[in-house]
């Protein structure tokens, strides 16, 4: 009996340990831009589901970095990205118009917010993600699947090649979406607002990328990819996939 409560409490220990570990390696830039006082706490709310220090560390976002995020929506992940890339940095957000070219109609205001003053905005365009380059990082959090939205008629592989050529050799494609069954091709963003992961690293890859990394951070397997993402019964607790992809160089 006492050597089985030994090793249980050594197994506690040991898981102990290495979540104190895991903790550590965090890097304090992404801690950082967590703890920023200036997030609204909207945001922070958010913060225990998304898992925003660790989405940030696995991503390759470092402090310096310019980082191009596509379709930014509410601004949730551009303040934590200003932040982690410092002054010496730069977020550039490719806002999607609505009602034609104003840009007001669609901006979050995060580029207007005196706290962080290192980010820009812009109108998302092939064209705007090419005069955007060269860039340490493009980022796109749970959207790739709207860019095959049927009704906006995108030719997202065109998309892809644009991402890649305004990338510096070495940069970093960071993709977080929902996921669909595998196998659903892109018919499921129009249904569920989800994406099959297998069909986007094809794609990705199809126009050069190298896939560097994946990971189970936002995975939830008691998500069984039937509900659409704005279902109560899943909405903030999707199964969510991450993948890195780098530009060769």
């Amino acid at each position: 009996m006492q050597v089985k409560l030994l090793v249980a409490t050594a197994a506690s220990v040991l898981a102990l340990g290495a979540g104190a570990v895991a903790q550590q390696i965090l890097p304090p830039w992404a801690t950082g831009a967590v703890a920023n006082p200036n997030r609204p706490p909207a945001d922070v709310a958010r913060d225990a589901a998304r898992k925003p220090a660790e989405v940030l560390a696995f991503s390759g976002v470092k402090p310096g970095d310019t980082v191009l995020e596509l379709i930014p929506g509410g601004g949730y992940f551009t303040r934590l990205l200003s932040a982690a890339v410092g002054p010496k940095g730069h977020v550039i957000e490719e806002v999607p118009l609505r009602g034609g070219q104003d840009m007001s109609a669609a901006s979050n205001g995060v580029a207007a917010d005196a706290h962080f003053a290192n980010v820009s905005e812009t109108a998302l365009s092939p064209d705007a993600i090419a005069k955007a380059g060269p860039v340490d990082v493009v980022w796109t959090s749970q959207n790739y699947h709207d860019l095959h939205l049927t009704v906006l008629k995108l030719d997202v592989v065109g998309l892809d090649k644009q991402i890649y050529a305004a990338l510096k050799p070495g940069g970093v494609f960071f993709i977080e979406d929902h996921a669909a069954k595998p196998g659903t091709g892109a018919t499921a963003p129009d249904t569920l607002h989800r994406i099959d992961e297998d069909f986007v690293k094809k794609e990705v890859e199809s126009v050069g990328f190298k896939l560097a990394g994946e990971s189970k951070i936002l995975r939830n397997p008691a998500d069984d990819h039937t509900l659409k993402v704005f279902d109560p019964a899943i909405r903030g607790h999707t199964d969510q996939f991450l993948l890195k992809f780098r530009k060769p160089g």
